[in-house]
């Protein structure tokens, strides 16, 4: 089944909710590889030795990972971790997540600065491109695991927005133009 992807609504609402525009605007997978968003479904079952994983992880050079779970009673500072990973920010290097349980949302902004919200469940592996404006926020079910995959060590550090000065979102939004 391919990802599920919309144009945000504007409202104020619970971030948890899917903020869909009415009518619908929905978001195709071929829009979000212009974004260079990539997507992938997987068996979460069979993580451990799915060799489609393996062949994912050893061609795009993700060396490193591990595994999250969020939720109320595991993640300590629970709140405060949302309220960050809501926060509007780019990274350095590549986001990749693979949800193993439970839903997610990634929010990604378009080329007109449009939110873009990307419904993630069990077997979705999805990579977001170095200097793209995105958030993350778990769904009304409040619960989610997820592998963290990095090339190399893990960089956890988020440069919340503004952060158009920096060199890797110059490169993003160049790479947007040749699209």
């Amino acid at each position: 089944m391919a990802i599920e992807a919309w144009y945000m609504d504007n409202s104020d609402e619970d971030q948890r909710k899917p903020h869909k525009l009415d009518p619908n605007r929905p978001v195709s997978l071929e829009d979000l590889q212009q974004l260079g968003v990539f997507h992938w479904k997987l068996n979460a079952d069979i993580y451990e030795t799915d060799p489609e994983l393996q062949r994912i992880r050893k061609e795009r050079g993700y060396s490193f990972m591990d595994i999250i779970t969020i939720e109320k009673n595991t993640l300590p500072n629970y709140e405060e971790k949302l309220k960050m990973f809501f926060e509007e920010h780019l990274h350095l290097d590549d986001e990749i997540r693979y949800i193993l349980d439970g839903q997610a949302y990634f929010d990604i902004r378009d080329q007109e600065d449009r939110w873009i919200r990307i419904a993630m469940g069990k077997g979705d592996l999805i990579t977001l491109p170095a200097g793209i404006y995105h958030r993350f926020t778990l769904d009304e079910l409040n619960y989610t695991k997820a592998m963290r995959l990095f090339i190399g060590e893990p960089v956890w550090k988020a440069y919340n927005r503004p952060a158009d000065d920096y060199e890797i979102r110059k490169k993003y939004m160049a790479s947007l133009q040749k699209s």
